[in-house]
């Protein structure tokens, strides 16, 4: 017991014992704090990949577009349903993905 007294009242543990629970639960930037950010910041960097992928396919469709009387075409007739006189258009929706 008389060891340990010692031990447990060092000025340096004392110190050091302080200075973690500080910087774990009492600080400005503690730990849990720190691992929430990095979490979103991982998250935020996922939808910034994703974007970033989206708007190269953007630009590349739209390249096409601007270079391409066919592709202008096909993409008139699939987005906005435009057709040649006397043809006919059929539109058929998928059964599974239909709202009930």
């Amino acid at each position: 017991m008389k060891k340990i007294i010692p031990i447990i009242t060092n000025k340096f543990l004392l110190a050091g014992v302080f200075f973690i629970v500080w910087m774990l639960f009492i600080d400005q930037r503690d730990y849990f704090q720190q691992k929430e950010r990095r979490d979103e910041l991982y998250k935020l960097e996922q939808k910034k990949a994703y974007y970033q992928k989206e708007i190269d396919k953007t630009r590349k469709e739209l390249g096409d577009l601007q270079n391409s009387p066919a592709a202008l075409e096909k993409y008139a007739r699939e987005r906005y349903l435009m057709k040649k006189d006397g043809e006919d258009i059929y539109i058929f929706e998928d059964s599974t993905t239909a709202k009930k």
